[in-house]
């Protein structure tokens, strides 16, 4: 089982995470199919591209994007597998849709990306827990230079796209959105509210929007333009 230019993967354990066990019982947080929130977005490799070179592996947990197992309904009410979908709990990936991969239980940021761990804003005369478009970078682009774990940097508007990694709230940002390296001062302080360590599922955000700002997301209820 290979595909040419694509990864096979399959869940880690189903294609939603919308349930919670509360008291050795399952509950159900969301029935919506299309809401990005409560998709699964950790995979293992089943299978790599034949016709490119890559570091990932058989075997390998990546953390993939939120519609490649994300169900949908078309004009009939019909629901619908997306475009990634190959067979019964295999589906196909593109490698711009992996975000991170873990060897040897580590993380591993692919060509491309970078993961940044916002900090506690100390402004008291901003409502903003966190200070906007910086962060301390935890997982990083060996193609970044002169950029390493732990420097702290600034990143373009709306270039963040929240993820939670082993109960920790990060932005994952494309490289090329990384805009300057800040010195640190040695006061700065990682946030990370109290529900990500819990594992609920409150985003606020959403590829491409900045819901920080906005109070709301615009999300894609049907195959994203992203699959085709």
């Amino acid at each position: 089982m290979k595909a040419v230019y694509n990864f096979v993967v399959q869940p880690v354990k189903s294609r939603y995470n919308n349930t919670k066990d509360i008291g050795g019982k399952e509950l159900i947080v969301n029935t919506e199919i299309f809401n990005h929130q409560y998709v699964s977005r950790e995979a293992i490799v089943k299978a790599i591209p034949t016709v490119s070179e890559t570091d990932i592996k058989v075997g390998d947990t990546v953390i993939v994007h939120h519609n490649v197992f994300r169900r949908w309904y078309d004009i009939r009410g019909v629901e619908k597998n997306g475009r990634a979908y190959y067979k019964e709990n295999k589906y196909f990936v593109r490698p711009d849709q992996i975000f991170l991969y873990k060897q040897n239980n580590k993380w591993i940021a692919p060509e491309g990306y970078c993961f940044v761990k916002p900090i506690i804003s100390n402004n008291i005369l901003l409502n903003e827990k966190e200070i906007p478009l910086k962060g301390i970078i935890k997982h990083v682009d060996k193609n970044l230079k002169d950029i390493y774990k732990e420097d702290l940097v600034g990143f373009t508007p709306s270039s963040e796209y929240e993820f939670i990694i082993d109960g920790e709230r990060m932005y994952r940002i494309p490289t090329n959105s990384i805009s300057i390296k800040y010195e640190r001062q040695g006061n700065e302080k990682e946030y990370n509210p109290s529900w990500a360590n819990r594992g609920e599922r409150i985003d606020q955000s959403s590829e491409g929007t900045d819901c920080r700002y906005r109070g709301g997301c615009l999300l894609y209820t049907s195959p994203s333009p992203r699959d085709s």
